[in-house]
């Protein structure tokens, strides 16, 4: 299994940005779909985005669509989440999952997860 650990996340005003990264262990990073899926408090954990091993596909979330970006870097076994035009709705704490084989949108679909890290957006 590959480690993941999430970093980038803090307290911003709604209508700014912030980029999270995600950085992977092990030198099959470039073999695993990657996703970041977000849990507001008191909600299911949610899909956010998800990206092909080769960084071609990718799918979001609609409410983030046009607002957030997520990117890989398989040189350096990191992946990003570019996230612009925050709103208050956005706060929510962001994990990082990989899986083996083609992307996925479903939780259950990813076998290894990081352990997070807290966005909060003030209004």
């Amino acid at each position: 299994q590959v480690q993941l650990v999430e970093s980038g996340g803090g307290l911003v005003q709604a209508g700014s940005s912030l980029r999270l990264s995600c950085a992977a262990s092990g030198r099959t990073f470039r073999s695993y779909a990657m996703g970041w899926f977000r849990q507001a408090p008191g909600k299911k954990r949610e899909f956010v985005a998800v990206i092909s091993w080769n960084g071609v596909t990718t799918y979001y979330l609609d409410s983030v669509k046009g607002r957030f970006t997520i990117s890989r870097d398989n040189a350096k076994n990191t992946m990003y989440l570019q996230m612009n035009s925050l709103k208050p709705e956005d706060t929510a704490v962001y994990y990082c999952a990989a899986r083996v084989a083609g992307t996925a949108t479903k939780e259950e679909d990813f076998g290894s997860w990081g352990p997070g890290t807290q966005v909060t957006v003030s209004s």
